[in-house]
């Protein structure tokens, strides 16, 4: 050391990180030899934790100086040794517990393969007949001393990255004969082990030859008798010995542990029997393997064990593999599993995990693995195990472009030296980027970077990876209709109809024709959608519909093709974009809406544009465009187009999820009042008449109204109106009913007036004072329950709340209900479900008249209403949860009871919602089809591929609502 330094500063000058501690190792080896150790500090530059090596290094000299002295005077050996000491606490340890085992460091390790392995194992462990004696320990230093070699080739090679993948391969090898002898362990434990013929297939990484430092390993078993034994027993046999070997495996003793042995993906997962013979393997993946089995079988490979029978599993399972991209609900599957393991990634880890997050490692074997598979079953090159194997056949296939397969290439190649040295750092099972500063600072330097150019390499690498995903699935299908020279892409028609089909289009042929229309020409429109249409096919793809979402957007590109705001905003702003594809691909209502006027499409750039307006801002905006208009028609049709407008935008921000139940009830309800108004105004140029009240009833009084909802009503007029004033009256509210629900291009808004006193054989009008004769003398106890949900909905408000005012006692009678007037409720409700529940409906699935559906949950309420609302004022809400909340409260209601009825009118009303948007139609009934089911378990919440969880919570709800109606309205 030089002498104007101390120690102490030396060694943090060459970047110890506690460099007092280090200097009290250093001087304490110098007390010991009484002298300098021979050693030349810039041997510790390249090491990642330099104070872990030094302090190591001197531990070795102490234990053995004289393997210390022939290591220190060969620099090369040396600096293979430092590597493995900074570079692995544990295997730091191994070597400071063992200074015999860094002989293996003194010639330059280099591949061994398979089979090399296996005899550096035999040769350790001494297994005499295919038996091992002994706790294992001879395995377990065995291991550890492969790893030491392989840790060593990985740390000092000149570009980390250029050995990625054989370091991988190196590890399964290591892997293999690991699992070969600790069967021999086994067999020593298993009497009449000879009776079975046991076979370990290497699953996952394993299998694929791809093995991290430290991981699970997994495997499955077959096994079948040996000549002259039983089936029976050999199985019994047989799962013996897989027990114990997974138990050698993963125990702990004073020489550590090796892995976990994993046969969780086994025929029927932890549930299944551990080992099967090849007849029960072959029967469960005929019958009843699911798709992402027959994807955990693309890597299956003998590793252990009797190799012969191994093979003879793979034979079997492989040409299923194959299949598995036909097979229905494929990709749908493979994506709720990748999107539920990013699902139950921590927030705060979601960024830094190397293998399981956006852009990471199992993001490219997932996209390789999908190209194989969709492809695989008609290209025999395309039929290999490993990630970077898949992705070379692909590339030279034709699949993948030379360019793109390359840096995907580069991407996981990082990834996966990443991944190493984090492992080897503990040698624990982790995927995480360090968040502590020394902890990084040591991974970065054993790739040869400071902490700072980590972190940006591995930010980019995850970008690279999201990107690449769009351009390798999407890409091509342009390329294959585009006849566009591309780079090394050869895919054919019949390979990008394969593709579509995978991708979850139904009419493959036509999606194509549809990008090839998008695409066709040379001007700035279609370079624009060539950029554009990977990231929207993708979108399309994850949507319950792709077929419809790909017309749609086709059918809007052509509408606002010459447009310059369309195409730029969406390629610029991604966001939109990526909102465009999610409502294309799920409802049919909302895109008949932007079809009438595509402009509508900016609302999706922002979510102040989605914000519904309330009933005085639709009122003003409406009343504003009709005077601009001198044309009564052209008023019209200005009052209609705002509607249009406004039902997209409340449509939008339910699609997106924006805008809960309640809300779009609101909005829906304050769009008929100012629909009504306007209406009521523009007629007012044709008649002069009387002012008119508008009460509100059913789901517009209610302020529950759906997208198919009609406007139940009833007209109102002042006292002492008669005669010519009165036929006037009548004509402009014919006018107004006519002006807002005549049919149309735009939507309609159907006004209903048969709830009026008398029904259709009433006047349409009538006198405060006519109302409060009609309802005290004539009425009958369903009007009574009709007007509990009446309220002044639109024109002269003041005229409807007399008329309310008058029926004060009507509808919330004093003492409540009689047994008679009870029953009369009862009769007509059954005789309603009897009566409109249409043929060929099962009643069950009719989400109106329904058991358990709206037609119960509200009659049942309303009823409680009726027989208690006189006495608790709270309860004369015209709205249905804000009463069932109330009764619950008021102890009328059990608790329990109210959360049933809630729950099942919210599923309800929320799937009548979503079958309107996602059909652009109308229904009461829960459809039958998949499509239209998936799309609508998409707009509920569901994941994709799980319509049938929602069908299966539909029932659920609904029986538990039909149980508390029999309690409380049939029987109470």
């Amino acid at each position: 050391m030089s002498r104007y330094q101390s120690q102490t500063g030396e060694f943090a000058r060459r970047g110890f990180d506690s460099a007092t501690a280090s200097a009290a190792i250093w001087e304490k080896w110098q007390r010991r030899i009484d002298g300098d150790p021979p050693l030349d500090l810039a041997i510790f530059e390249p090491v990642a934790d330099r104070d872990l090596a030094l302090d190591s290094l001197e531990r070795i000299s102490s234990a053995d100086p004289s393997l210390f002295e022939r290591i220190a005077a060969d620099p090369a050996w040396l600096g293979r040794v430092v590597l493995v000491l900074g570079g692995s606490s544990v295997l730091a340890q191994t070597l400071v517990r063992h200074p015999e085992e860094a002989e293996i460091l003194r010639e330059e390790p280099g591949p061994r393969g398979r089979d090399g392995w296996l005899d550096f194992f035999t040769a350790r462990v001494e297994p005499v007949d295919g038996v091992a004696s002994g706790n294992g320990d001879a395995l377990r230093l065995a291991n550890r001393v492969a790893l030491i070699a392989i840790a060593a080739r990985d740390l000092g090679a000149p570009d980390p990255l250029a050995v990625a993948d054989d370091i991988a391969r190196e590890l399964a090898h290591v892997a293999d004969a690991v699992l070969e002898l600790s069967l021999a362990y086994a067999r020593a434990e298993v009497p009449g082990w000879e009776k079975a013929r046991l076979a370990v297939l290497a699953l996952g990484k394993t299998g694929a030859e791809e093995l991290n430092y430290i991981s699970d390993v997994d495997v499955l078993y077959v096994a079948e008798p040996a000549d002259g034994a039983d089936a029976e027993e050999a199985v019994t046999v047989a799962t013996r010995l897989a027990a114990a070997q997974a138990r050698l495996c993963s125990a702990h003793t004073a020489e550590g542990t090796i892995w976990q042995v994993d046969s969780a993906l086994r025929p029927e997962g932890k549930a299944g029997p551990l080992v099967r013979t090849l007849a029960s393997c072959r029967a469960y993946y005929e019958r009843w393997a699911k798709n992402w089995e027959f994807q955990a079988m693309l890597k299956a490979r003998p590793a252990a064990g009797d190799l012969a029978l191994g093979q003879a599993f793979v034979d079997l399972v492989w040409p299923m593999v194959w299949q598995a991209g036909e097979r229905p609900e494929f990709l749908a599957e493979v994506r709720v599993m990748r999107e539920r393991v990013i699902s139950l990634i921590p927030a705060k880890q979601a960024e830094v995990e190397i293998k399981l997050g956006s852009g990471g490692l199992r993001d490219t074997e997932f996209s390789v693995q999908l190209l194989q598979l969709v492809h695989g079953r008609a290209d025999e090159r395309l039929r290999v195990r490993g990630t970077f194997s898949g992705l070379r056949a692909l590339v030279g296939s034709g699949y993948i472009g030379r360019a793109d397969g390359a840096e995907m290439a580069d991407a996981y190649r990082f990834q996966r030296a990443l991944e190493h040295r984090v492992q080897l750092r503990r040698l624990r099972r982790t995927h995480l980027v360090p968040d502590d500063e020394t902890a990084l600072s040591h991974v970065a330097r054993s790739l040869g970077l400071t902490s700072d150019e980590l972190r940006t390499r591995w930010r980019d690498s995850t970008r690279r990876v999201r990107r690449l995903q769009q351009r390798i699935f999407f890409s091509p299908l342009l390329d294959a209709v585009s006849h566009v020279p591309a780079d090394g892409l050869r895919l054919t028609p019949e390979a990008a109809t394969t593709r579509m089909h995978a991708l979850g289009f139904a009419d493959p042929q036509a999606a194509l024709g549809h990008i090839q229309s998008l695409i066709r020409g040379t001007d700035r429109r279609a370079e624009i959608q060539r950029q554009l249409l990977p990231a929207m096919l993708e979108w399309f793809a994850e949507g319950p519909n792709p077929d419809f979402g790909l017309l749609a957007f086709r059918q809007l590109s052509e509408a606002l093709g010459t447009t310059s705001w369309y195409l730029r905003t969406l390629r610029d702003e991604g966001y939109m974009a990526h909102r465009l594809a999610r409502i294309a691909s799920t409802s049919r209502y909302v895109v008949d809406l932007l079809k009438r006027n595509p402009d509508h499409i900016q609302m999706l750039a922002g979510n102040d544009d989605l914000r519904p307006r309330t009933a005085e801002e639709l009122t003003e905006a409406m009343t504003r465009a009709a005077a601009r208009q001198d044309d009564p028609d052209k008023a019209v049709a200005s009052v209609r187009a705002l509607r249009r407008a406004e039902l997209c935008r409340i449509a939008l921000s339910d699609v997106l999820g924006l805008a809960d139940l309640a809300a779009v009830g609101t909005a829906l309800s304050d769009l008929a009042s100012a629909t009504v108004d306007a209406g009521l105004q523009v007629a007012r140029r044709r008649v002069t008449a009387p002012e008119v009240g508008v009460i509100a009833l059913g789901r517009w009084g209610g302020r529950e109204m759906g997208y198919s909802s009609d406007a139940d009503c009833m007209f109102v007029v002042a006292d002492g109106t008669e005669g010519e004033d009165l036929a006037r009256a009548t004509e402009l509210i014919r006018h107004a009913t006519e002006i807002v629900g005549k049919p149309g291009p735009d939507p309609a808004l159907v006004i209903d007036t048969d709830l009026r006193p008398e029904g259709k054989g009433g006047p349409q009008a009538r006198t405060v004072s006519s109302y409060a004769t009609y309802y005290g003398k004539w009425a009958s106890t369903w009007e009574a329950q009709m007007l509990l949900r009446a309220r002044p909905g639109a024109g002269d408000r003041a005229l409807a709340e007399a008329v309310l005012d008058g029926v004060e006692g009507f509808r919330y009678p004093e003492g409540g209900l009689t047994r008679e007037q009870v029953g009369e409720i009862r009769r007509l409700k059954s005789r309603m479900e009897t009566e409109r529940i249409p043929k060929g409906v099962p009643r069950e699935r009719h989400l109106k008249l329904g058991p358990g559906g709206l037609s119960d949950v509200e009659w049942t309420v309303q009823l409680l209403q009726l027989r208690h609302a006189h006495d608790h004022p709270g309860l004369r809400t015209t709205s249905t949860l804000p009463a069932l909340r109330l009764l619950a409260q008021l102890e009328l209601l059990p608790q329990a009871q109210a959360v049933r009825l809630e729950e099942a009118w919210v599923r309800a009303s929320s799937l009548r919602d979503a079958i309107m948007l996602v059909r652009g139609r109308a229904g009461d009934a829960l459809p039958a089809g998949f499509r239209e089911l998936a799309a609508i378990s998409v707009l509920l919440g569901y994941g994709p591929g799980e319509a049938s969880r929602l069908l299966d919570d539909t029932r659920r709800l609904l029986r538990r609502a039909g149980d508390v109606v029999d309690a409380v309205f049939w029987k109470g």
